[in-house]
């Protein structure tokens, strides 16, 4: 009976220090994020023209919306590397590191220009763990198990591996403008089971690891869709202030609504997300300025920068972080600009043949 006790208790030891070592690791980037990736409080730009409460957005969440799209982009990346490869070739560690070092970047930044709320952060430090544990369980898994039925399998994909190609590409261009919890995952489940087994090993494999990580995503996607439905979801649509276009001109880029057109300039209500992006840089190839968006006139935009060539030295507005974009030869420029430095950085990028890749709306 002694050797009984003493064999749980040994067990219980193992699993309790197991437990702080695991504490330990997911509260490191956490605490050093809150108190070493800050500095001194400074104040956001001012609101001149939206000055309503309900159509204003801080300034810091500008910064603070990118570790959101680093999942999004993340994805992307996945699907880069299925293209012609395997899960196991896509780089998981590069990625969660990407994640922490640009938010740490990005909360120093944030703070210096009125900070996020507490609430805030903390949400990001949720997605941010959620993220690291999914991405470590599917390195763990795909490097092992899945490498090895996939070399079992040989060079020619099965149609399970096709499948998840195809789900990961609908999955990533979905994110652009969706939260990722209205996939619908049970539908790419059903489809993956009703796929020939061609590779018998392989596909039953691809089913039942695909299958069940589908599987716990739909169930999680509808916790989080409850949630949201009982808090609000978050706004889809932003007020930008535009000078140098008509109101008509304005209207007929698509997805525009004229809010108010003054003699100086016009007001419009456009949907958020990749959609903003798109309005935006029709704005400005239309030579129209952009004056202040969501009561704020700063804004932080991504440039996609080719690896091979030398680093791009950002002379107009402030590099905040480069970070490897997975799966691509290129590199991610983060870069806060002044709306009224806003088309002098254009004119730059254009010149440096460097590429627009996203506008950050707060």
């Amino acid at each position: 009976m002694s050797h009984v006790i003493q064999f749980i208790t040994r067990w219980f030891k193992r699993l309790f220090f197991l437990f702080l070592i695991v504490l330990l690791v997911m509260a490191t980037p956490v605490a050093s994020i809150e108190y070493l990736c800050r500095t001194d409080a400074g104040a956001p730009s001012s609101a001149q023209v939206i000055t309503e409460e309900k159509f204003r957005r801080p300034e810091a969440n500008s910064y603070l919306t990118y570790p959101e799209w680093h999942i999004v982009y993340a994805y992307e990346g996945l699907a880069k590397s299925l293209q012609k490869g395997d899960e196991h070739e896509f780089g998981y560690r590069q990625s969660i590191a990407g994640f922490w070092t640009s938010f740490c970047a990005l909360n120093r930044k944030a703070s210096s220009r009125g900070g996020a709320d507490f609430p805030t952060r903390m949400t990001l430090h949720i997605i941010g763990q959620s993220f690291t544990f999914e991405m470590a369980m599917k390195a763990a898994y795909e490097e092992t198990i899945g490498r090895f039925f996939a070399a079992r399998r040989g060079a020619e994909k099965s149609a399970q591996d096709v499948y998840a190609a195809q789900v990961a590409t609908d999955y990533a261009q979905f994110l652009q403008q969706k939260p990722w919890y209205q996939f619908d995952f049970e539908k790419s489940v059903d489809e993956l089971w009703n796929l020939p087994l061609e590779n018998f090993v392989r596909g039953w494999e691809r089913r039942l690891a695909l299958g069940g990580e589908w599987k716990a995503k739909a169930a999680y996607a509808r916790l989080i869709a409850g949630s949201v439905e009982s808090t609000g979801a978050a706004q889809v649509r932003i007020r930008t202030v535009v000078a140098g276009l008509d109101a008509i001109q304005l209207a007929t880029m698509g997805d525009v609504d004229i809010v108010a057109n003054k003699p100086d300039h016009v007001v419009i209500d456009t949907p958020r997300y990749r959609a903003f992006t798109r309005i935006l840089e029709n704005i400005l190839r239309a030579d129209g300025r952009v004056l202040e968006i969501a009561g704020n006139r700063s804004i932080m935009l991504s440039v996609l920068e080719p690896k091979s060539r030398a680093a791009w030295p950002v002379t107009v507005g402030e590099l905040i972080a480069r970070i490897p974009r997975d799966s691509f030869p290129q590199n991610r420029l983060l870069v806060a600009v002044d709306l009224s430095d806003l088309d002098a950085f254009m004119l730059n990028l254009r010149v440096s043949g460097r590429r627009l890749e996203h506008f950050y709306d707060y």
